[in-house]
């Protein structure tokens, strides 16, 4: 089966000794206010400890009106979950996700997430690598949008206090792998102020071989007037970009497009994340959902630039060993 078929099904074996995390995160933003939410399934099963493995539910609420972020986490025994490899849907505790609808409470000390959601996307999947590269060994971590461009409805409750969700633009996507990346910044717009159909993902990688990192690997796959630029074939991809932490620059071209573009964010922005790694240890996710990214784009049929702008509805992650980014985990 190609990864065409199967693309949202999960990857995970019960039982099995090789380490294992998978996601299944839900993301979309308010269509004018810096609002957004993301919602994260996770199955996480340490290498050759198959007995520990768990499911871990997440949720988050950003403010950006307030600079008020709500960031929760549950975890439970894996017996209490259900990850379909026959089917797209992921269920932890009580909490379930299906092809168009999520709903799921979590609660972590005086902060509270509830929501009740559905979606839906004529899109077509996005994958992030060239698909030969999802049944090979390498890249240990693999990722794809499986629903580009989805559109949410329904409500959340944060701490109490109702949010309706009408309409709000995101996108349902899906991530795997035996160990997290050594060090990477990860990105998305789901349509821009001005271009509601444009989307935008990519990702800068850096790994690790013993002591040697390898240069930023930058793929990048841009969806625009309905055109696909796949701008990933990786050994193309090297120096493409540069990022801190809390912003990132970038540039990549082909016979057919030039795009060139800066993903930015306000510390106060982000909340930051413990995410378990199959090997061993742990790794630091400053997690952004409002960050800003601005996007110039020069076609090969066209003598001028385009220029477009996500004021607010940016996705902006930075998965890291360091803890010097001066913010503590939220969960």
């Amino acid at each position: 089966m190609g990864i065409r078929e199967d693309f949202n099904h999960s990857r995970y074996i019960p039982g099995q000794k090789k380490g294992h995390y998978e996601s299944f995160f839900q993301r979309a933003n308010h269509p004018t206010r810096p609002l957004a939410f993301w919602i994260r399934y996770t199955v996480f099963s340490p290498e050759n400890d198959p007995a520990s493995a768990i499911g871990e539910l997440w949720a988050i609420y950003f403010d950006g009106e307030k600079n008020s972020h709500i960031a929760v986490k549950k975890e439970v025994p894996i017996r209490e979950c259900e990850f379909d490899r026959n089917r797209f849907g992921a269920k932890v505790a009580d909490a379930f996700l299906n092809q168009s609808e999520l709903a799921g409470q979590v609660k972590q000390g005086k902060n509270s997430i509830s929501w009740n959601l559905s979606f839906g996307s004529d899109a077509q999947p996005l994958f992030d690598f060239p698909e030969s590269m999802y049944s090979t060994a390498l890249p240990k971590a693999k990722v794809l949008v499986g629903m580009p461009l989805a559109r949410f409805d329904g409500s959340l409750t944060v701490n109490g206090q109702k949010v309706q969700v009408k309409s709000w633009l995101g996108s349902q996507n899906h991530n795997w792998g035996s160990k997290h990346t050594d060090h990477y910044a990860w990105g998305q717009v789901a349509g821009f102020d001005h271009s509601e159909d444009t989307f935008l993902e990519l990702a800068t990688a850096k790994l690790k071989f013993g002591p040697i990192w390898t240069p930023a690997l930058t793929p990048i796959v841009l969806r625009h007037r309905g055109q696909e630029f796949r701008l990933n074939q990786l050994i193309k991809t090297m120096g493409r970009a540069s990022f801190g932490f809390f912003d990132w620059d970038f540039h990549a071209s082909s016979a057919e497009i030039k795009i060139k573009g800066r993903i930015t964010a306000k510390r106060e922005d982000f909340v930051c994340l413990k995410y378990y790694n199959p090997p061993g240890g742990f790794k630091y996710c400053l997690n952004s959902k409002i960050a800003r990214c601005d996007l110039e784009i020069l076609s090969s049929s066209s003598s001028h630039a385009e220029m477009l702008t996500s004021k607010s509805r940016a996705a902006f992650e930075i998965l890291t060993d360091s803890n010097d980014h001066g913010m503590s985990p939220a969960c």
